[in-house]
């Protein structure tokens, strides 16, 4: 469409406006999930993402991919098989330390079994997008504002100037989400906790001491209001982040400059004065830049009346700390989940979404207060006990659990 903005010549605008039954925004794990499992159901959809390609940033560290909803969510994908090809084998192991790098807990994961193997997010992001028909995604789609037309339709506007309208529109787009205030006034709030990401490169090589201290999966190493939670990763680096209680702007605005690498290592490890120094060498040693990332949630039980025509997923929809590890797995379980509703209920996409906000609502409260109660538990007084003693727990519930299933 050609909109005439003056009779000069050079100053006619082209506005380019398209029409989708089924747009999502957002091409993380969740809308990538949504848009595969609706594929295979023959329903077809649009996908817009900010990046400008699939190899614009890096995609994060490793995830735990749980048997009852990341693992459910790539069976119903039809991946599951391709998804234990790509597993870090070993990536299960945990240890719990503290701050004199005294090992409190170590397990090896092989009790494990399938149910959370590891695997690198970005491996897992392309093994979705694989999946796709070429042209699913959008790239370079940076959504700028939406709103609902007076025919019920959905506008997203992207930054380049183009508009689309969507019949159904889907906010996969995380924390700070641009489709979430058609449902919700919510907005993620700071939890009082900032990470600093590093990395540390070829670990058993170049940081022999680092390696071993983090050992073959997850470490954390915990004091009260502070510590390090790394992983390694299947190329033999150590993704590592030092968690701190800060007050909210710390990471933009505080005492620490992270434009300047090696002062910022200098003033971070002041917060790690008398810790090991193999734990304070996940800093001093790191490679490349420190990036910090302070941590927000939405409310613990968030959730919205019914909208017509428009609904959330992952992040967007129940943003939470990482201490409980089911972000990425419940984004993945929603998008599986929401296209399995829409094609039971292809002509009657209300009762779809209301099919799936009422499982949605329930499973994300229980996660997301278990996550909150899991961060506070990690940072406590006397920490790491109170985790060792959590893991300890779990440990005993699952052998009996498991003894009760064989007699």
């Amino acid at each position: 469409m050609v909109t005439e903005g003056s009779s000069h010549p050079f100053r006619r605008s082209v506005t380019l406006s398209t029409h989708h039954p089924i747009a999502v925004v957002g091409a993380g794990l969740g809308g990538l999930a949504l848009a595969r499992v609706l594929h295979l159901n023959g329903i077809e959809s649009a996908v817009f993402d900010l990046d400008a390609s699939p190899a614009a940033r890096t995609q994060g560290g490793m995830l735990d991919i749980h048997e009852d909803s990341g693992q459910a969510a790539l069976r119903a994908a039809g991946l599951h098989d391709e998804f234990r090809a790509v597993i870090h084998p070993g990536g299960e192991a945990m240890r719990i330390l503290d701050q004199e790098a005294t090992v409190r807990m170590a397990d090896d994961g092989e009790g494990e079994g399938d149910a959370r193997p590891e695997v690198d997010r970005g491996v897992l992001r392309d093994l979705l997008l694989g999946s796709l028909p070429d042209g699913t995604v959008r790239w370079g789609a940076k959504v700028t504002g939406v709103r609902t037309l007076d025919d019920g339709r959905h506008e997203v506007t992207f930054a380049d100037g183009r508009t689309i309208t969507a019949g159904l529109l889907i906010g996969a787009d995380g924390a700070w989400s641009k489709v979430r205030p058609l449902v919700s006034d919510a907005t993620p709030a700071y939890l009082d906790l900032s990470f600093v990401e590093a990395h540390l490169l070829d670990a058993d090589t170049r940081h022999p001491e680092s390696a071993a201290v983090v050992g073959g999966g997850m470490m954390f190493a915990l004091a009260e209001g502070h510590g390090f939670l790394a992983h390694r990763t299947p190329d033999g680096s150590l993704h590592v982040y030092a968690a701190l209680r800060t007050p909210a702007d710390w990471a933009t605005s505080g005492p620490i400059d992270f434009t300047d690498t090696e002062a910022a290592k200098a003033s971070l490890l002041e917060h790690f004065e008398g810790w090991d120094t193999r734990l304070r060498a996940l800093i001093a040693d790191a490679d490349g830049a420190l990036v910090a990332r302070p941590v927000h949630a939405l409310p613990v039980g968030h959730r919205w009346d019914r909208v017509p025509g428009v609904t959330l997923l992952g992040d967007a929809a129940h943003l939470m700390s990482p201490f409980a590890g089911e972000g990425a797995n419940l984004a993945m379980l929603d998008g599986a989940e929401l296209a399995t509703a829409i094609a039971a209920h292809p002509d009657d996409m209300e009762k779809a979404l209301t099919v799936y906000e009422q499982a949605l609502f329930p499973r994300s409260e229980a996660a997301a207060a278990a996550s909150a109660e899991n961060l506070d538990l990690c940072f406590a007084p006397h920490a790491p006990q109170p985790l060792v003693d959590q893991m300890a727990f779990y440990r005993a519930a699952a052998e009996t659990a498991m003894a009760d299933a064989t007699d």
